[in-house]
């Protein structure tokens, strides 16, 4: 089994049990084929990450930032979501040393792989918090993802996909979008809602959701994509 300093050199921590790493970038999929492999997958790590991961970064924009609750919380949301940790993760080599299925390995599903970095990255966080305490752990986050933040609010990538469109269709179109549904399908307590997203007459992007509001949210990013915006 590989000695993971590669991955230490880049987290910039050197594990007292390294065990706690392996288990980290292990996917769930991977005991499926390998039943003998001793540890556990990195689920349980990833629920403790997760909830450190928030509280470290709840906690500094709280110190450091005099904004109203419902903006340091679009902010959060925009430092902690599956693409931004995602790419942290690549940067970090994550990626190259998670162990996966055959299966997994070859979905190139953006969305799925995104999702499943995002949860190594958590789990990395839940291991370096167990092996080396809260104050490592902060100057973890506070070096790979609280470092972000200037880009976020310089850039504006906090607002919401619906209030992005709406800002870019009435600026270059001076338009307002329209959503439409689609389609609706389900019995009443599971619905599901195709949406589409309308500058005028034309259909610029679908989405779907479980409510026509999450609908909407998908189809104003893709329409964002669409658009190049």
């Amino acid at each position: 089994m590989e000695d993971y300093n590669d991955l230490q050199k880049k987290l910039g921590v050197k594990f007292k049990n390294l065990d706690l790493l392996k288990s980290a970038v292990v996917h769930r999929s991977y005991l499926n084929e390998h039943k003998d492999f001793p540890l556990d997958h990195n689920e349980r790590l990833e629920f403790l990450g997760d909830a450190v991961l928030e509280i470290i970064t709840t906690e500094y924009l709280y110190r450091n930032y005099p904004n109203p609750e419902g903006e340091l919380t679009n902010w959060r949301a925009s430092l902690v979501n599956s693409k931004m940790l995602a790419d942290i993760a690549r940067s970090l080599d994550i990626e190259s040393c998670l162990k996966m299925s055959k299966g997994e390995k070859q979905d190139s599903n953006p969305k799925a792989r995104n999702y499943i970095l995002a949860n190594a990255l958590e789990a990395v966080i839940g291991a370096i918090y167990l092996d080396s305490g809260l104050e490592q752990t902060k100057e973890f986050i506070t070096n790979n993802i609280l470092v972000k933040l200037p880009h976020i609010l310089e850039n504006h990538l906090y607002t919401d996909p619906k209030s992005k469109f709406q800002e870019k269709a009435q600026e270059l179109y001076s338009v307002t979008p329209i959503y439409k549904v689609l389609d609706e399908s389900g019995p009443d307590h599971n619905r599901y809602f195709r949406v589409g997203i309308y500058l005028n007459d034309e259909l610029v992007a679908e989405g779907e959701g479980t409510s026509k509001q999450e609908a909407q949210m998908k189809a104003a990013e893709n329409g964002l994509e669409a658009k190049g915006w």
